[in-house]
């Protein structure tokens, strides 16, 4: 299943600032999701990044087992895993989920992020991630 993302080391990650925060909101429909489905304690979240869309890069995400250099993130018993070619593009970011009438979906809010493009699934990334 592949899940839509909106903008605005290896290994388990263990630093004072987490690679990505997940919001209760988040945590709850992922949580949901993956019960829901009735998936297995090894599915996770996975994040990443490709070149395309309209700014540049493009986010994807997608419900699987994490890839071995993956770094997963666990929060409030929901996992969330990071291509390693990626981390530099999303270290810092907030995922988020929202659940509004005309706008309904996670979203990314990531500082490595210069501009967005007007849908929201592409970005323009800053001169620090390289």
């Amino acid at each position: 299943m592949l899940l839509y993302l909106h903008s605005v080391e290896k290994n388990q990650y263990k630093s004072k600032q987490r690679m990505i925060k997940l919001t209760p909101s988040s945590e709850e429909y992922l949580r949901n999701i993956i019960e829901a489905k009735d998936l297995t304690d090894e599915t996770v979240l996975r994040l990443w990044v490709s070149k395309g869309g309209c700014a540049g890069m493009e986010y994807q995400m997608k419900l699987t087992k994490a890839e071995p250099d993956d770094t997963v993130i666990e929060s409030n018993g929901v996992k969330v895993s990071v291509d390693s070619d990626s981390i530099p593009y999303l270290k810092g970011s907030t995922l988020d989920y929202s659940d509004d009438l005309n706008d309904s979906g996670f979203k990314l809010l990531n500082p490595n992020a210069s501009r967005s493009c007007g849908c929201g699934t592409s970005f323009e990334p800053t001169n620090n991630t390289n």
